[in-house]
């Protein structure tokens, strides 16, 4: 099990992420259309350094839902592969069976 506050944490650049998110596409693509000035686009730059760090994705990382573990995450289930396993054991998971022998 993670530690409450990293997972506490992890869930407040969440909803940072989606606080900011429509503001950082705008200021992105001032700063990266060509068409606009030179100075425009440097005052969008600067307007998006100004933004909380927290409030860009590449700071989120996955973490399982049950558990709150940060390594060995499966994307497309949301858990580690250590819950993975033991739900696949008790049979939890439809469709999957562990193998034994």
């Amino acid at each position: 099990m993670a530690k409450k506050s990293m997972v506490e944490r992890e869930k407040k650049r969440e909803r940072l992420v989606a606080k900011y998110a429509a503001k950082r596409a705008e200021l992105k693509e001032i700063a990266n259309d060509e068409t606009k000035s030179m100075e425009e686009r440097f005052k969008a730059r600067l307007k998006l350094a100004e933004l909380p760090r927290n409030s860009s994705p590449t700071r989120l990382h996955n973490r399982c839902q049950l558990t709150g573990r940060p390594h060995a995450y499966y994307r497309k289930l949301k858990i580690s592969r250590i819950k993975l396993r033991e739900l696949g054991s008790n049979g939890e998971i439809p469709g999957m069976v562990k193998s034994s022998w």
